[in-house]
């Protein structure tokens, strides 16, 4: 695993061979944090990192400047390794949440993040739902994004606030911005 950019910059983990997760290719990655920068300065967000696998994109959120980020990850293997790298880079803005993605969905208040990132595994047979529970729960703040690394037969371009697909190589990207609410004087 290796950080692209910002403070962590070049730094490598190496990540046991054993692991299930399937990390977001550094191709894809790098890509989809270039359309990101253009959207926004991850300098002071709160950001959410669903199904957080090997911590890659957590990683890479805090070395680019990130005030938070909350990593869920539900095999204990992984999150053992998420702790060990955040150890090792002694950053402690890195909330580790060790549980069940829906249930923890379920239980965060309205407006509580700037960023998620969601890159569950693609057999995942709740999918589709992942984006429909964070914009019906509101759980972005206004002007917040919404990053869903899915397969490609999924479409999400009928969901509220959706506003853009990348494919990068085999990996897509749904992007949801939510709008900012304009109060007209």
């Amino acid at each position: 695993m290796r950080i692209i950019s910002g403070k962590y910059r070049r730094r490598r983990f190496d990540v046991p061979s054993s692991f299930s997760a399937r990390p977001t290719t550094d191709f894809a990655k790098e890509n989809i944090f270039n359309v990101l920068n253009n959207l926004v300065d991850p300098e002071g967000l709160v950001a959410l990192d669903l199904f957080a696998g090997t911590g890659s994109i957590s990683f890479e959120l805090l070395s680019r400047g990130c005030k938070q980020v909350v990593a869920v990850e539900k095999n204990n293997r992984h999150a053992d390794f998420i702790k060990k790298v955040a150890a090792q880079l002694k950053d402690e803005n890195l909330k580790l949440l060790r549980g069940d993605v829906f249930k923890y969905l379920q239980s965060v208040p309205p407006g509580s993040f700037d960023l998620i990132f969601a890159d569950p595994p693609y057999a995942l047979l709740e999918l589709a739902k992942i984006p429909e529970i964070i914009l019906e729960r509101g759980l972005l703040k206004e002007g917040g994004i919404l990053i869903m690394e899915h397969p490609r037969e999924y479409d999400f371009s009928a969901l509220p606030y959706f506003s853009q697909h990348r494919v990068y190589g085999s990996v897509n990207f749904s992007l949801f911005i939510k709008e900012e609410e304009r109060t007209d004087a």
